[in-house]
């Protein structure tokens, strides 16, 4: 039988807000335990909470970027349930009437396709603290720091139909939320965890199938990681002839195992009801303009700014307008050198490779814009050749110096001086009649091919040095002539 996957994700996103939303307590990322839960976070008797009005203005952003309907009346309510980290017994969050409403988004995949991928909503919420379960022999610590850390959930439709769109629809949120500078995007510190819904069900029926929920997986790799083993178990278990489970899950990243962790509640089982403490909050046109007006560049409005502005394929504008940094790296780099090709090159080339394998941002990388802007300033102007260029770059990597610097210390400078070459080239073409007279006795077609031996001579004589246009040219000049 031919099965199709339905997937749904639910997006927990941390708004960078300096307080958290309902009190003044920090959010501040890596303290102590329990040194950023007041008494407004814990509830404790005759604490009432105030809104944030910064996290109201980071959702409203959020929604017009993913082109959804804006709440102008949301509710808070309480979502009951007992988990020790969850120290009031209840969570509050939206249900009912949430911030933003109904959106979409649209991925670009590939080979050309393009899927939209539909947002039911997205809501405002506060999050839980956290449970430790090492070095306590046998007992669970509670940090009880992230309580009350305001959050967005965002909750799509089931659109997506197999990891790839899965996956790329989770980098395209990190994309706007990370350009909206609403979130830091840090998925290792927990700024992003990814719910994955996921059931299968025969080719050409309607009826979705059972779905189970993968909790709190906060790497792509593990998304897609997980989404293929969960697919694979519920086809596995539908041939056998049994039956899916609704349930809640859990993914191991390091083992690359998954488990059931319970049974699936519904919202009944929350009990949910408006939150006495909170009044409803009004939004209204002059408020959502202001929000739009201040909204910074989004991906899709830079890539295309960069196809424009620096002549940029739609491929390269793409890949380095979804990452802020990456884009501001990019346009420092272009601004410096001016050679906005180049730049793109190396930045999406050399550089991400370097960075990839040392696991480092690019905000945290040793090579600045000016000091990429300085190699391929020498490129431009002929002093090193793009062999060179690279042992150049990864002298750079290495804490070397600059450009300039690391050309005068290691001999780097490209020979483009014509009497040192054209003595390089009498001495190959004298010490290779043979080759010589094959290559002036073969075909006009075979030449260009023949003539990489000579190229490949002299470059070693100049220990890769010689300026491969004026080398071409020169040699062109000997053996034709």
């Amino acid at each position: 039988m031919q099965w199709e996957t339905v997937i749904g994700l639910e997006v927990h996103v941390q708004l960078a807000t300096k307080t958290k939303i309902f009190s003044g307590a920090s959010t501040a990322f890596g303290a102590e335990p329990n040194t950023q839960a007041c008494a407004i976070d814990l509830a404790l008797p005759g604490t009432l909470p105030t809104p944030n009005a910064e996290a109201f203005r980071f959702a409203t952003m959020f929604g017009l970027a993913v082109n959804a309907e804006i709440g102008k009346r949301s509710v808070f309510e309480r979502k009951n349930y007992f988990y020790p980290d969850l120290p009031k017994g209840y969570q509050t969050t939206q249900l009912a009437e949430p911030i933003v409403g109904a959106g979409y988004v649209d991925l670009e995949l590939e080979g050309g396709r393009t899927k939209r991928v539909r947002i039911h909503h997205a809501h405002l919420e506060e999050d839980a603290g956290k449970s430790l379960h090492e070095d306590f022999a046998g007992m669970s610590g509670i940090d009880l720091n992230r309580a009350g850390t305001p959050l967005i959930e965002v909750v799509t439709e089931p659109d997506m139909r197999n990891a790839e769109e899965a996956v790329a629809f989770a980098k395209k949120l990190h994309s706007i939320v990370t350009s909206l500078e609403i979130c830091d995007g840090e998925m290792s510190q927990g700024s992003m965890r990814f719910d994955v819904n996921i059931s299968v069900r025969p080719k050409g029926q309607e009826k979705l199938g059972t779905r189970t929920e993968t909790k709190n997986l906060n790497s792509f790799k593990f998304m897609e990681e997980a989404i293929a083993l969960e697919v694979e178990r519920q086809i596995d278990v539908l041939e056998d002839g049994g039956k899916i489970t609704q349930e809640t899950r859990l993914y191991n990243g390091d083992t690359k195992k998954a488990r059931s962790m319970r049974s699936k509640e519904d919202s009944n089982d929350y009990r949910y009801f408006p939150c006495p403490d909170l009044l409803p909050v009004i939004l209204d046109d002059d408020y959502i303009e202001s929000v739009r007006k201040q909204m910074p560049e989004l991906p899709e409005a830079k890539r295309a700014r960069f196809v424009e502005q620096y002549g940029l394929s739609d491929y390269d504008a793409g890949q380095l307008s979804a990452d802020k940094n990456v884009a501001a790296f990019f346009e420092k780099t272009t601004q410096i050198s001016q050679d906005a090709k180049l730049s793109a090159n190396w930045v999406l080339g050399d550089l991400a490779a370097y960075l990839n394998k040392n696991e480092q941002s690019i905000s945290s990388s040793k090579v600045t814009p000016e000091l990429l802007a300085g190699l391929i300033s020498r490129i431009k102007d002929g002093t090193l050749s793009s062999k060179i260029a690279k042992q150049v770059f990864e002298a750079i990597c290495n804490g070397e110096g600059d450009a300039d610097s690391i050309i005068e210390d290691k001999g780097f400078k490209q020979v483009s001086d014509t009497g040192a070459l054209e003595k390089m080239i009498d001495d190959v073409i004298a010490k290779n009649p043979q080759q010589v007279d094959n290559y002036r006795s073969a075909d006009e077609s075979k030449r260009p091919k023949m003539l990489g031996f000579f190229v490949g001579q002299v470059m070693k004589a100049s220990q890769g040095q010689a300026n491969p246009q004026t080398l071409n040219e020169l040699l062109l000049k000997k053996l034709n002539g």
